[in-house]
């Protein structure tokens, strides 16, 4: 799946959040002792996130994610038979403030210290994105955390990618994206960015006709190959 080892003329990294800088999953984790199945709850919340967000651009009916989200907890603890209110708080709140994966203040102190911009592009909702990054303390290493609510409509939508082009005012051959998600990247390199796919989560690559310049099993060696 790597085509190269190294990307050259990179001036700006931007990150997708959520399963690439943030674990998606250590919201339920907090509160695995209190949820059975919590494995599979979390899993099915996370799958009706992302196909909510699909389906809601298909249909043309934009909502933030946060209510996208709370949408797919309702789904998730609905189908294992969960009807705790409280539980149900506790993990949205837990949402909020998701941990970050070990690596990231690191690779972000080294991206920052070669030089590099740095930036989130993310479904999230602003309010979600600012408490995640300031949770996890890491404010200083941003230039911009991009929302999509900017202009209405979620990943894979290429306006969405040419958010970042703008905002950071970068061309996009000087962009590389990080993100997790197989779909994602996928997305990313049909818009031309240069792709570092994430691959926490040892998934295979989408039948999408696209490919990535990277891929990494964590964001560890990042700031070497750039």
């Amino acid at each position: 799946m790597t085509k190269q080892n190294t990307l050259t003329g990179i001036t700006a990294c931007v990150f997708d959040a959520y399963g690439t800088l943030f674990d998606v999953h250590s919201a339920v984790r907090r509160y695995s002792n209190q949820i059975k199945e919590s494995e599979a709850v979390s899993a099915l919340w996370r799958a009706k996130q992302l196909e909510y967000t699909w389906l809601r651009s298909l249909m043309g009916r934009y909502v933030d994610f946060w209510q996208v989200t709370a949408d797919a907890l309702d789904f998730a603890l609905e189908t294992y038979g969960i009807s705790d209110t409280v539980i149900r708080q506790d993990l949205l709140q837990a949402y909020m403030t998701l941990s970050c994966y070990s690596e990231v203040p690191d690779v972000l102190d080294r991206l920052k210290r070669k030089g590099i911009r740095c930036a989130i592009l993310s479904n999230g909702s602003p309010q979600m994105l600012s408490s995640a990054v300031k949770n996890s303390g890491l404010s200083e290493f941003f230039d911009a955390v991009i929302s999509v609510d900017m202009i209405g409509q979620y990943k894979p939508d290429p306006r969405v990618y040419r958010l970042a082009v703008d905002e950071l005012k970068v061309e996009k051959s000087k962009i590389a994206f990080q993100s997790s998600n197989a779909w994602d990247a996928a997305g990313a390199n049909a818009y031309g960015f240069n792709v570092v796919w994430v691959n926490r989560f040892k998934q295979k690559p989408e039948r999408l006709n696209t490919s990535v310049d990277i891929e990494l099993t964590d964001l560890e060696k990042l700031p070497e190959l750039l």
